[in-house]
């Protein structure tokens, strides 16, 4: 197993140092799965709060600020899949494309914890040794998991409704967009590119995502701007600039739109 592809960690072993407590942070390219087997808390993504109890599973995109605080003693582990190894995954099935659409939590029954937890325990195996067959070992025990919350998780009923291809499409909508952002290219553009008209691709993204191509468009540029208003030292017009809006007065005004405050007042209230 290519190392940064998938790893293993005990909740104890990254929360106790810090004493239950995790500060919102970020990772560009790394999602993860948490099983919370005993205790429970409070997980921070972007502006929700969601309050959370053992067994539950815990699913948080790569991109997404996020931070928890634990109920001391909590039990659990901490799966973490490289951004790049899960879009390969969804590539060879768009099923999956939904589990990482949003971060949630999944509650579990007791029974259903133990199941998870079985396969999060032959993964940690297998990722100790370096036996014959162990990348299709861990990639079989990481499938198992996903399945599993895939199929326990309470996705919104748009996201049911949609079809393996709209999937697939909106998958490679989500892709392109990552890559391709900054340059603020109309939807029409993206939909040419991907090969699909711009009414089934209006379609595929209402029925999977529950959303517009514009305003996934919108939400990734937003999520960039409080990530870089909140870590980084720039101003707000070399924000503005750093993804592909030309007037800094009209990327202010598109901000305070969407977040119901200008960029300076917010990164103020969370800088303090």
């Amino acid at each position: 197993m290519a190392e940064g592809f998938v790893h293993v960690e005990s909740l104890d072993d990254r929360s106790r140092p810090s004493e239950w407590t995790i500060r919102p942070h970020v990772h560009r390219d790394l999602n993860h799965i948490i099983l919370i087997a005993q205790g429970g808390g409070a997980m921070q993504a972007e502006a929700a709060q969601v309050s959370f109890d053992a067994p539950c599973l815990l699913l948080i995109p790569a991109g997404i600020v996020h931070g928890f605080t634990w109920h001391s003693e909590s039990r659990g582990h901490v799966t973490t899949i490289a951004d790049s190894y899960l879009r390969h995954l969804i590539a060879r099935d768009a099923d999956l494309a939904p589990l990482f659409a949003r971060p949630h939590a999944v509650p579990l029954s007791t029974g259903d914890g133990g199941v998870a937890q079985d396969s999060i325990t032959r993964m940690a195996q297998e990722l100790g040794w370096s036996g014959p067959g162990q990348r299709a070992a861990v990639e079989s025990a990481l499938l198992s998991l996903m399945v599993f919350a895939l199929r326990h998780a309470t996705l919104a009923q748009t996201t049911q409704a949609g079809t393996a291809r709209q999937a697939a499409l909106v998958a490679r909508l989500r892709e392109r967009i990552e890559q391709r952002f900054r340059q603020r290219e109309p939807v029409s553009d993206h939909a040419k590119a991907l090969g699909a008209s711009l009414t089934a691709l209006r379609q595929a993204c209402a029925r999977v995502a529950g959303s517009s191509p514009a305003q996934m468009l919108d939400d990734r540029a937003l999520l960039e701007a409080r990530r870089l208003l909140l870590y980084s030292q720039l101003s707000v017009a070399e924000i503005a600039y750093a993804i592909g809006f030309e007037d800094p007065a009209y990327f202010s005004r598109f901000f305070a739109r969407h977040i119901g405050q200008p960029p300076r007042a917010y990164r103020a209230a969370r800088t303090g």
